[in-house]
């Protein structure tokens, strides 16, 4: 198996034949900012993570809902809203990763790891889905209330770490810093079935770190389940400064990888490749597209614009992923890796 996927080299700085330019909008221009400047420390990094998660996860769950991923429009399905093609996504990820979405009625339920859980989305969906115990970390306090709230029904007041019952599953998050859960999951009852990881590890500065700690939360036969974002391969300095510059500024990314390196990531600690890496570049694009519609909202942009420059360089990143796209030097792909 191929470690990367074929993917079209970059031709056009601009994309689609359209200049920076012609891609603002009059809210866009009016808070316009440079993108493209260089973090200063890792730690500063993970606090401006942190704190925008704190303070923008309601807007994203009003503008986008309760997954905050990517949709998957395939060609046989274009027009689906935003919400199914999100709900595709996982559908993909769980079929890349070869896990069955019926479990047999005699096994005992799955345990996963959602890493980056978001406001649970994605954690609620897995425990409807395959009857599993769903473990969601992420680094905002702010996040794990939201999910706490989206998966009670009841008035019970869970605290912080304790099962929610869902359908035929379960849900819990935790606030933790997903550099050190190799660290807090060291007891017997904390190995898992799979570890899922979507969106989430472009923003980890250690990603090799990422990896040893999936294989030593794995139980045997375990699977790692992956979307990412990634830098094309062998980009010149001048696609990387006009495309990939400006999404680690905006999107507060450390240093982006690219699709080959995760997997090498992957194979130095011991996991194995089962399914993919598959680019659906051009069936998740339609993404941007939306998303730039959506946040042309004179309250949002002021709102940004209160946060400090991290604010409006966020929503202005959204023209620079969709000029990533276009032109072919900003990728996204999916994978499965299994613990033999």
């Amino acid at each position: 198996m191929s470690a990367a996927p074929e993917t079209q080299k970059p031709t056009n700085i601009t994309g689609e034949g359209k200049s920076s330019e012609q891609e603002t909008t009059p809210l866009s221009k009016q808070y316009d900012t440079p993108l493209g400047l260089a973090h200063t420390t890792m730690q500063e990094l993970k606090d401006r993570i942190k704190l925008h998660y704190d303070l923008a996860s309601d807007y994203y769950l009003n503008l986008w809902g309760e997954h905050i991923h990517h949709g998957y429009w395939p060609p046989s399905s274009p027009d689906l809203p935003k919400e199914e093609a999100q709900i595709n996504l996982i559908r993909l990820l769980l079929e890349t990763s070869q896990i069955h979405t019926s479990p047999a009625p005699t096994s005992p339920p799955l345990k996963i790891l959602d890493v980056g859980c978001g406001i649970g989305g994605t954690s609620r969906f897995l425990a409807r889905e395959l009857a599993a115990h769903v473990t969601g970390i992420t680094i905002s306090s702010k996040q794990v209330q939201s999910a706490k709230k989206l998966s009670d029904s009841s008035s019970k007041q869970y605290p912080d770490g304790e099962y929610i019952p869902l359908g035929p599953g379960k849900v819990r998050f935790i606030e933790l810093d997903a550099e050190t859960l190799g660290s807090y999951f060291t007891g017997p009852d904390d190995k898992f079935d799979i570890v899922w990881i979507s969106e989430a590890l472009s923003h980890f500065p250690k990603k090799d770190l990422f990896f040893r700690n999936a294989f030593d939360v794995l139980k045997p036969g375990g699977k790692l389940v992956l979307a990412d974002w990634f830098k094309d391969e062998g980009l010149t300095q001048e696609q990387f400064d006009a495309d990939i510059k400006p999404i680690e500024d905006g999107m507060l990314l450390p240093p982006m990888c690219t699709v080959n390196g995760y997997v090498q990531f992957a194979k130095e600690v011991g996991l194995e490749v089962v399914g993919g890496p598959k680019d659906i570049s051009q069936e998740v694009k339609k993404t941007w597209d939306i998303s730039w519609s959506l946040i042309q909202n004179p309250s949002l942009w002021a709102f940004a614009f209160s946060q400090g420059r991290d604010g409006i360089a966020f929503l202005q990143a959204f023209r620079a992923m969709r000029r990533g796209y276009a032109n072919g030097s900003f990728r996204y792909a999916v994978m499965g890796f299994a613990k033999p």
